[in-house]
């Protein structure tokens, strides 16, 4: 019997609301996206790494950016996300996709190795993830979805479901067999994604401290722990809503 392959996918484009070309910017002299796809191969039981990009002219950048950093890429539709994840799926064949954002650039390889375990241990679940119940800073999120559990969302699921790609696995009319993962103590009241011009100041506070490098989430949560001037920079940042797209 073949060992289950898992992929994991990084959704990134150009276009943003509140800051356009986001995934590009340099943070600590590397471009935020391969922050991510280093993360991304860091993690152990992950299979291939693949940019899901859109076919917007704005993208082509992503597009060779993501062939630069020497990993795979996918282009589909620019507000259906999940499309593209369904497409990466089929094109590698896996049994399992880890999504990822491309604006999450400290992203955790020890979360996503744990979180992968988790799967690879009761592959009967459908979703894996550090969100269903919030405890760690926003912008270190890990989720993973089967194969099967994809194909039903991509036939079922309809308007913002389709735009953040796993919600109907947690908040949509169907029942999935879900695992979440947590630590303690919570620190969910932080921030360190990358979505406005706040966050990008932020990031840059915590590079400059932490070095250009894939940090722990530990890490993360203690320095800005002990730095509430680095904190306090992006604090009254609102996350959009899912149905706000």
């Amino acid at each position: 019997m073949t060992e289950a392959q898992v992929v994991a996918v990084i959704q990134a484009r150009t276009g943003s609301s509140r800051l356009p070309g986001k995934v590009l910017r340099p943070l600590a002299g590397r471009p935020v996206l391969g922050w991510m796809v280093r993360a991304a191969r860091s993690a152990e039981g992950v299979d291939r790494v693949v940019v899901a990009t859109s076919t917007a002219p704005g993208d082509d950048a992503v597009a060779r950016l993501a062939e630069e950093l020497g990993v795979e890429v996918v282009r589909g539709s620019e507000d259906d996300v999940l499309s593209r994840f369904v497409l990466a799926q089929q094109e590698t064949g896996a049994d399992a996709v880890v999504r990822l954002t491309a604006d999450c650039p400290l992203a955790d390889p020890g979360l996503v190795t744990k979180v992968v375990a988790l799967w690879r241990a009761e592959q009967q679940l459908d979703y894996v993830a550090t969100t269903l119940v919030r405890t760690l800073p926003r912008g270190l999120d890990v989720e993973l979805a089967s194969r099967a559990a994809l194909a039903a969302a991509d036939a079922e699921a309809e308007g913002y479901h389709r735009t953040h790609v796993t919600s109907y696995l947690y908040a949509g009319p169907r029942r999935f067999r879900t695992m979440g993962l947590v630590v303690d103590p919570p620190a969910n009241d932080l921030r360190v994604t990358l979505d406005t011009a706040e966050d990008a100041e932020t990031l840059d506070a915590v590079a400059a401290e932490l070095g250009d490098r894939a940090p722990a989430w530990h890490e993360v949560v203690e320095l800005l722990r002990s730095r509430p001037d680095i904190a306090g920079i992006n604090a009254e940042v609102r996350q959009k809503a899912l149905a706000d797209g």
